[in-house]
């Protein structure tokens, strides 16, 4: 397994690596000001495709908590993040979202019972002050409704990782059949808040089917399969520490992409985040081994009811 270890972390990382293109895509395809049609289109397809590829739907409590993993991974995260972004100046979003590892940390606590530790909480301002240097280009007002939101959005994401960690997953289900689970549930929640805020939807040229395609696809069915499989053999902290690469990988995109400059504070940055990325791994692997720690797997295996009885508020990154 240890030898294994740095493949599996490279694998997981191509989730957040996708993610960070997600702005060039839709900027340049898709249509504009549709952010909630959008997040349908991510979510709902590549959940029914990772559905009809696992054939293996919820069982008893599974029908529940597939939901909730659902509505905070996914069903909650886009509008909110969405929301935020058009809130927001600049990366202002991106520079809140930072905060998520330290969000996981805390509840690793109340959940896995995972203590954290002087590093992981050092090692999570410097990811978060790292992005802050590549995303916040320019001063802009604080909007009251875009931080809250980008706040709960975080939050939202963080929970849903540390439940998924911790609820694990039945007998005989992989994370194949999880994924699905949790991008139809989301995309479900999605729908009628995108046809009641945004009407029918918008006429799709040659561009924007590509780019649906490659954001269902490639985007959020390959890339989120990848994330909830490294959260089921990572620890949860370990799995978040990825996160910075997002916003990074945003940027270079930009770059080299759409002909946007890099300033050497957003260098710096960018050198301070991926440090902070590396020495998250390091940090997380003694958590991932602390008997106190709840590993991904079934609910039997884990010696749990199938039940909400958690280690603290149930709480959702």
């Amino acid at each position: 397994m240890a030898a294994g270890r740095p493949a599996l972390i490279a694998l997981t990382a191509l989730a957040p690596v996708s993610w960070g293109t997600t702005y060039a895509v839709t900027s340049e395809f898709l249509p504009a000001d549709r952010p909630l049609f959008t997040g349908l289109m991510r979510a709902l397809p590549a959940g029914l495709l990772l559905l009809a590829l696992a054939r293996v739907l919820p069982r008893g409590a599974w029908w529940w908590k597939a939901a909730v993993l659902g509505a905070l991974n996914i069903g909650a995260f886009f509008p909110l993040l969405f929301l935020s972004a058009y809130r927001l100046p600049g990366g202002m979003a991106a520079a809140v979202g930072s905060v998520g590892p330290l969000f996981v940390v805390g509840l690793s606590a109340l959940l896995l019972g995972q203590r954290p530790t002087a590093r992981s909480v050092l090692t999570g301002v410097v990811a978060a002050f790292g992005v802050s240097l590549v995303v916040l280009k320019a001063a802009g007002a604080l909007d009251a409704v875009g931080v809250p939101a980008a706040l709960a959005a975080t939050a939202s994401m963080s929970a849903g990782t540390v439940l998924t960690k911790r609820w694990g997953r039945p007998d005989g289900v992989g994370p194949l059949a999880l994924t699905g689970w949790q991008l139809t549930a989301g995309g479900l929640l999605i729908a009628p808040l995108a046809l009641l805020a945004e009407g029918a939807p918008p006429a799709l040229d040659g561009p924007a089917v590509g780019g649906y395609l490659y954001l269902a696809l490639a985007n959020t069915a390959v890339a989120y399969w990848l994330w909830f499989r490294g959260i089921g053999r990572l620890s949860a902290t370990q799995v978040t520490f990825l996160g910075p690469l997002s916003p990074l990988t945003a940027a270079v995109v930009g770059w080299a992409a759409l002909g946007q400059a890099l300033t050497p504070v957003q260098l710096v940055g960018m050198a301070l985040a991926f440090g902070a990325t590396a020495a998250g791994q390091l940090a997380s692997r003694a958590e991932a081994a602390e008997p106190a720690s709840i590993p991904f797997s079934s609910s039997s295996k884990n010696g749990r009811k199938d039940s909400m009885d958690l280690t603290g508020p149930a709480l959702r990154r």
